[in-house]
């Protein structure tokens, strides 16, 4: 850990308070925090029963190194992200699909929000193919946003591999990872797997009474992220298979050394202008089911100034210009232009409690984000 000048120690204090919080409680088996600032790691704290070398499943934080792999095929010219996904991947035009773009796969607007794609069919590229061709659409692309879970970096993998001509999760690491320094994310044979931490499911549901008083509806959305799902994040097979959309694996202090990349461009991975776009403007505002607008960008989700931050998973207190991109089960992964730090945040307790994680999980960013002293 790196020297904490420019940090308020009792504001990080408190914010190591409230990350524990849980372990002392018996509801979350393991968490690891750390907060990067100054392209470094300035805090690093681990509780329960893991370590600082533990890995963990980061759930859809893995998205933005998917995206962030794309965006150096955009800076070179191979990808066009206003041209058809067709033409990248022809069989994918099965069932009118073939007016989809990438920008809007990138968006969550390209309308197949719920297409099946699991195992043991994911662990095969010519049978994801296959499937990606019979996928059907649940509406209009283009028309609304829905959160695609998996099936959108199914295929923003499967272009990566169509121009790269190299397995996606190779590219991932030699494009992205590996020139920031930081480990393997996606896709571990079973002899590379130690310090990977089961992942445990917590809680209960919320009643449809606490739904109502906090949500105005008696039960959420369905998703295909489910306790079973969840829970075959645990086996070596799938591990490996290195699933796009929320299948990649790593520390708290990974999350926020990547967003410290992303603020500061040190080993000159992206293009100066393609970073600017991805980390600062709004493609999709589009409201999600719950009516929030969402504040998408070619990858991330930026806070925004609605004050409505906290419900884009980065707290109160981040600057409207805070990027960034959670994952299931709480995992936080951020950074604040405006402040110069990020976040990583992970925890092997999948909470199942629909009002308490998302609580737990603003508290946390609030918390962390007033972390940096005044000016």
């Amino acid at each position: 850990m790196s020297s904490t000048s420019g940090l308020d120690q009792g504001a990080v204090d408190r914010l190591l308070e409230r990350v524990r919080r849980e372990v002392d409680e018996g509801l979350l088996p393991a968490v690891q925090v750390a907060l990067g600032f100054g392209g470094e790691i300035v805090v690093e704290e681990c509780f329960g029963q893991a370590d600082l070398n533990s890995r963990f499943c980061l759930f859809s934080a893995t998205k933005p190194f998917v995206a962030a792999t794309l965006w150096t095929l955009m800076a070179e010219g191979t990808v066009d992200i206003t041209a058809p996904v067709v033409a990248y991947i022809p069989e994918f035009a099965g069932e009118d699909k073939a007016q989809i773009t990438v920008e809007q796969v990138l968006l969550h607007t390209s309308g197949f929000p719920h297409a099946p794609l699991g195992p043991p069919r994911w662990s095969d590229r010519a049978s994801r193919v296959q499937r990606m061709s019979e996928w059907r659409l649940n509406w209009q692309p283009g028309t609304r946003f829905e959160y695609h879970p998996t099936s959108a970096h199914w295929v923003l993998a499967e272009i990566i591999e169509r121009v790269t001509g190299a397995d996606y999760r190779d590219e991932i690491a030699r494009r992205v990872t590996g020139p920031a320094g930081l480990p393997r994310i996606v896709g571990f044979a079973e002899a590379d797997q130690g310090g990977i931490v089961d992942l445990v499911l917590v809680g209960e549901p919320a009643t449809a009474d606490e739904l109502e008083a906090v949500f105005g509806v008696r039960e959420l959305p369905g998703s295909e992220v489910t306790d079973d799902l969840v829970l075959r994040f645990n086996q070596p097979d799938v591990r490996a298979v290195g699933v796009p959309g929320g299948g990649g694996f790593g520390r708290a202090r990974d999350l926020a050394l990547f967003y410290q990349e992303f603020l500061h461009n040190p080993h000159g991975i992206w293009d100066p202008d393609v970073l600017a776009e991805v980390t600062g403007t709004v493609r999709n505002s589009l409201p999600d089911p719950m009516g929030v607008p969402a504040n998408r960008s070619l990858g991330l989700v930026l806070a925004g100034d609605d004050g409505r931050s906290h419900l884009r998973g980065m707290g109160r207190t981040v600057s409207a210009a805070a990027f960034g991109h959670n994952g299931a089960g709480g995992q936080l992964a951020w950074a604040d232009p405006a402040t110069g730090l990020s976040l990583g945040y992970v925890t092997n307790g999948y909470d199942r409690h629909q009002i308490r994680e998302p609580r737990r999980s603003s508290a946390v960013a609030s918390l962390a984000a007033a972390c940096v002293l005044p000016g």
